[in-house]
């Protein structure tokens, strides 16, 4: 059967447009989306994430003057429009919250638990980065998206559809910010979207992207189109009509569309052809979908007999899938009235995978990391990071990592028949390497096709490679002028880099002293191995002399070791003088507990310490004191004062030794200074359908933070919920009682410790 539905071919497929209607109408929408594709579904996870973000965001506005929570809310909705699983679109309606709000990353873990808490975290730290130069950001951006892709591809789906939104509503940035953000997703986002196979994300981008870095050519080519709009509509429309109709003299079930190639295509084509627009003549494309693979080229030989083929215009993704998944054949043909038009042929799986990439690939289960999903569809990922852990702070690694994102690629074949992709322009090195970085090392020639070709010979599709190794070989410094990947140039910037590691380690060292001199620190001071050992680690290096290494040979600077390290320093003497302080206090036995306390300044935590200023206080948590309650403080041995309430059992003298009834101080709240604290309360009720989501709106509504939610139902069938609540006194803690008390059921509401 044919779909004999009219197709506009005036503007590009794209994603649907911002949903309409409320937040809370839109969440409503997800929500029922949601249950279609995933029946079985947490969807009670959406609406309290829903209702944690907007309280969270509720003081904050866009640059639009819009209500903040209706970017996470748009930014979840295309999510599910992509048949994303709930954890997803909970992290999604959560991305900005760590960032933006006093929710942490463990506030979100304790609530929603560990996977929605990883995704949001793994945004969180993309959003995050800060770099002395627009060009160093763009590195780190790239870098810590791969890593992310790595461990959950999740992260950076969220992300993409993060960006897609902020550039559906770049008109309220002023002019600069424009620019800068349009060229960063034109240079990173759009081709990552493209690695993906997120099609209709990378056409938006680009498109987006085009209208604020060139709004005059994006003008003239709108311009253009429309003003051939109906004569090529009836065009495409006469083909399709008579492309239904040889479907059905064949009787195969398909689909016949036709679509608009998008703005920065076409701007592409007549920028590197130098053509107008009127020459261009693929401006369009016709698409077929069919059952099966059969169907497939069985249409591609009805099209060939019915048009004359272009020569070089035929692509079997089929056969030879790209690495992003996409399978289609590709093919111009000359058309009814001599212009040539793009055709592409593919199954309804492959349409899928074609419009939503990656993320129709991965059919996430709940409680499923991305970890465990990761295969060799993604082996590209895990090829940019393995030649990324020597390149902490190069320059080339921006320039040479943007060819392993743009789309144009090679096919090309091993001896063995195994298809290997490299982007266009790349040698019979690239090659080497990409097979193993040994293989590369030991490379001593090549051959294409049976003959022997220079180690600058760029490849093409369909050849078949051979390379000739040698175990005394090793690569050439002449070798990065020729190669074209990252991959390469990287293992051989590391093959070098590791031959001289005896002469780095000691220029590390100099450099290092240098740094140390400068700041007037010693080296004793600082290079203590309770502090170095964890950094090294840190950075990925087996030993110290590994950092040594890398910060003599450029990868590392010794003013960022060095400051790390001292930051350590720093931090010891601070703690050594409030111990000292501390000491101070409890042996002097002429200070009276009587004694009218002088002013003082309060501790961070609305602590004040008689006769102690900026005291380390910390609140205990056996039983969670919050401003209101008698408090008695303890002095610790090495972790400052802890607080406890009079009455926590941990505090009873009679159960202390002579020792510890000394170590007593008196304390009191600031009230001059406005704290938050938190409070765990443990509600319980009847078990009842809802009874979770009563709860957890009544705190919703009184705008009341939550840092922990559990539930559970105890062996006397008895519902209980325990709840951390961040509040800043007891007149708090009673008005989220007295409210909670009014829900049906709820015959008790005690506070509990953890």
């Amino acid at each position: 059967m044919t779909d004999n539905k009219q197709y506009s071919i005036l503007e590009p497929e794209q994603l649907p447009k911002t949903a309409e209607g409320d937040t809370d109408a839109v969440v409503e929408k997800i929500i029922s989306a949601v249950k279609v594709y995933s029946p079985h579904a947490n969807t009670d996870m959406i609406y309290i994430a829903y209702r944690l973000a907007k309280n969270a965001h509720k003081n904050q506005r866009r640059k639009s003057g819009a209500p903040y929570i209706e970017h996470p809310v748009q930014v979840a909705y295309i999510a599910s429009q992509f048949s994303l699983d709930a954890t997803t679109i909970t992290a999604a309606l959560l991305h900005d919250v760590v960032e933006d709000t006093p929710y942490t990353a463990e506030d979100i873990e304790a609530i929603f638990g560990k996977n929605v808490a990883e995704l949001v975290d793994g945004v969180t730290k993309l959003h995050k980065i800060k770099y002395v130069s627009p060009e160093e950001q763009q590195v780190e951006n790239l870098r810590k998206m791969f890593f992310a892709m790595a461990k959950d591809i999740r992260v950076v789906i969220i992300k993409l559809i993060d960006r897609l939104h902020n550039m559906r509503t770049l008109n309220f940035m002023r002019r600069e910010k424009q620019l800068t953000i349009s060229k960063e997703t034109l240079d990173v986002y759009a081709p990552l979207a493209h690695r993906l196979g997120m099609s209709k994300i990378k056409v938006e981008l680009e498109d987006l992207a085009l209208k604020y870095l060139d709004p005059v050519a994006y003008e003239e080519i709108a311009r253009s189109i429309n003003q051939k709009k109906s004569e090529r509509e009836q065009y495409v429309k006469d083909i399709i009509k008579i492309f239904e109709a040889k479907l059905a003299e064949m009787g195969i079930k398909g689909q016949v569309t036709g679509r608009a190639k998008h703005f920065y295509s076409i701007f592409r084509k007549l920028y590197t052809k130098n053509k107008t627009i009127d020459e261009l003549y693929d401006l369009f494309a016709v698409r077929i979908i069919v059952d099966t693979v059969t169907d497939c080229y069985a249409i591609l030989g009805m099209v060939h007999d019915l048009y004359t083929p272009v020569p070089m215009r035929f692509k079997d993704y089929i056969a030879m899938p790209k690495p992003n998944m996409y399978q289609s054949l590709h093919t111009t043909v000359i058309g009814p009235n001599g212009t040539p038009f793009e055709i592409q042929i593919r199954t309804w799986q492959m349409h899928q995978v074609a419009e939503n990439g990656i993320a129709a690939h991965w059919k996430y289960k709940e409680g499923i990391s991305g970890e465990s999903k990761m295969d060799t569809k993604l082996e590209w990922v895990r090829n940019l990071l393995d030649t990324q852990n020597e390149l902490l702070d190069t320059d080339d690694f921006f320039n040479t990592l943007k060819v392993d994102l743009f789309e144009d690629e090679v096919f090309v074949f091993t001896p063995q028949g195994k298809v290997i992709s490299l982007p266009a322009g790349a040698t019979v090195i690239d090659f080497a390497f990409r097979i193993h970085s040994e293989v590369g090392y030991k490379m001593s020639g090549a051959k294409v096709n049976g003959k022997i070709v220079p180690n600058s010979y760029i490849l093409q599709t369909g050849e078949i490679v051979e390379i000739l190794t040698a175990n005394t070989h090793g690569p050439s410094r002449d070798w990065l002028k020729v190669c074209k990947t990252s991959q390469a140039k990287n293992k051989i910037n590391q093959w070098f880099k590791r031959e001289r590691r005896d002469e780095n380690i000691e220029h590390g060292k100099e450099l290092i002293e240098k740094e140390l001199r400068r700041l007037g620190n010693t080296h004793a001071q600082l290079f203590k191995p309770e502090w170095v050992e964890p950094m090294t680690r840190r950075y990925g290096f087996q030993s110290v002399d590994d950092l040594y290494a890398s910060v003599g040979y450029g990868a590392l600077t010794a003013q960022k070791v060095v400051v790390r390290l001292r930051d350590r320093w720093l931090q010891e003497q601070r703690e050594a003088e409030s111990k000292k302080k501390l000491e101070a206090v409890y042996n002097d036995d002429s200070g009276s507990v009587e004694a009218a306390p002088a002013k003082h300044r309060g501790s961070s935590r609305g602590i004040v310490v008689k006769d102690i200023d900026n005291c380390l206080v910390r609140l205990a948590h056996c039983c969670n004191p919050v401003a209101g309650d008698d408090i008695v403080g303890f002095i610790t041995k090495g972790r400052g004062v802890s607080i406890h309430r009079r009455d926590c059992p941990n505090m009873n003298p009679e159960n202390m030794s002579e020792e510890d009834r000394g170590r007593f101080i008196e304390v009191w709240w600031d009230k001059e200074r406005s704290t938050s604290y938190i409070a765990n309360l443990q509600i319980e009720s009847p078990d009842r359908d809802g009874i979770l989501l009563e709860v957890t709106n009544v705190l919703a509504d009184m705008k009341v933070h939550m840092k922990s939610v559990n539930a559970f139902v105890n062996k006397k069938g008895t519902a209980v919920i325990q709840v951390g609540v961040e509040i800043r006194n007891t007149a708090d803690l009673a008005a989220i009682n007295k409210k909670l008390k009014q829900i049906r059921g709820v015959n008790k509401i005690s506070r509990t410790s953890n």
